[in-house]
C-alpha cells in the first residue's frame, strides 16, 4: 500500500539535498538541477510547475480534461503524453514535463482525477471513483490534441508511474501510439488485447515489488510474444521496490532512477526521431 512517505517501509537512503545557493539560482531561473532533485523538493517542484500552461479540452459524456503542457525548446518535436500517479496530476508530474521540454518534446500531462490527493485514503478513493470507459475516451482525445498542436511532429509516446505506468499502457492499447513507457504499471493484459499495439515498449520494474512483480511482467512478455509482438517490447529490470524513481517516496533508488530515465530518454529518441 502506497502512503505519502512512498509504497513500502523507509529505505535507509539519505534525502536529496540541495545547496541553498543551488536552491536560490534555480528559483530564480538561473541554472539548471537533475530532474530527481527538482522532484524532490517541494519548493522547487512548485517553482518548475509553474511554467506550464493549463489547457482544457472537451471530452465524451459533456466532460472536460484537464491537462498540464510545455512546449518545446526548439520549433516543433514530438509529444509524450505523461499520467500520473494515483496522487493525481502534482507539482512533481509538472515538472517532468518541463523537464521533457527541454529535451525538446512537447509534454503533455493529463489530470484524470481533477484534484490531488493528501492521504492514501484520497488516492484510494479518487482512483476507484474514476470511470475507466471515460478515461479511456479522455486519454484518446489528449492524444489526438497533442498529435494535431502546431508544436508537434506527429508523433506520440505516452509515459506513466504506477497507476499512471498501467493508463500510459491502455492509452496504446485504445488509439494507435508510437511509443509506450510504463514505470511498475499494471500490465495484465491479454494477447488479444496486445495486438491493439502500434508501437514498441519499454518497462521499468523493481525486483522487489510485491505487486507489480515478477509473476505479472513474466504473463506480460508470455502474452506479447503470443501476440507476435515480442520483438517490440523491452523489459528492464532494477534491484529495487516499486515506486524507485520517485524522490519523494520512501523506496527512491537514485542510481536507478537515473539509469531508468536515461533508458527512458533513449528509448524516445530512437522511437520519436
Amino acid at each position: 500500500m502506497c502512503t505519502l512517505d512512498g509504497c513500502g517501509t523507509k529505505s535507509d537512503l539519505p534525502p536529496i539535498v540541495v545547496a541553498e545557493a543551488d536552491r536560490r539560482a534555480f528559483l530564480a531561473g538561473l541554472a539548471a538541477l537533475p530532474i530527481a532533485a527538482v522532484l524532490a523538493d517541494p519548493a522547487l517542484a512548485q517553482a518548475s510547475a509553474t511554467r506550464v500552461e493549463m489547457v482544457t479540452i472537451p471530452t465524451p459524456r459533456d466532460r472536460t480534461l484537464s491537462m498540464a503542457v510545455a512546449v518545446p525548446t526548439r520549433p516543433k518535436g514530438p509529444a509524450v503524453i505523461l499520467v500520473h500517479e494515483w496522487w493525481g496530476l502534482n507539482d512533481q508530474i509538472k515538472s517532468v514535463a518541463v523537464e521533457l521540454a527541454k529535451e525538446g518534446y512537447l509534454a503533455v500531462a493529463v489530470d484524470l482525477f481533477g484534484k490531488v490527493a493528501t492521504s492514501a485514503e484520497e488516492a484510494k478513493a479518487q482512483t476507484q471513483a474514476m470511470d475507466p470507459e471515460w478515461a479511456t475516451r479522455a486519454m484518446i482525445a489528449a492524444v489526438q490534441w497533442a498529435r494535431t498542436h502546431e508544436r508537434c511532429t506527429g508523433k506520440v509516446a505516452t509515459c506513466g508511474w504506477c497507476f499512471g505506468g498501467g493508463w500510459s499502457l491502455n492509452t496504446s492499447l485504445a488509439t494507435p501510439v508510437d511509443a509506450t513507457v510504463i514505470y511498475y504499471g499494471s500490465v495484465k493484459k491479454t494477447p488479444e488485447q496486445l495486438k491493439a499495439l502500434s508501437g514498441p515498449v519499454i518497462g521499468h520494474f523493481g525486483t522487489h515489488d510485491k505487486s507489480i512483480d515478477g509473476t505479472m511482467v513474466a504473463g506480460f512478455e508470455a502474452a506479447m510474444k503470443q501476440a507476435g509482438k515480442a520483438d517490440r517490447l523491452t523489459v528492464y529490470w532494477y534491484d529495487a521496490d516499486h515506486a524507485f524513481a520517485n524522490p519523494t517516496g520512501a523506496r527512491y533508488d537514485a542510481e536507478d532512477a537515473a539509469l531508468a530515465w536515461s533508458r527512458t530518454l533513449h528509448f524516445l529518441k530512437q522511437t520519436l526521431a
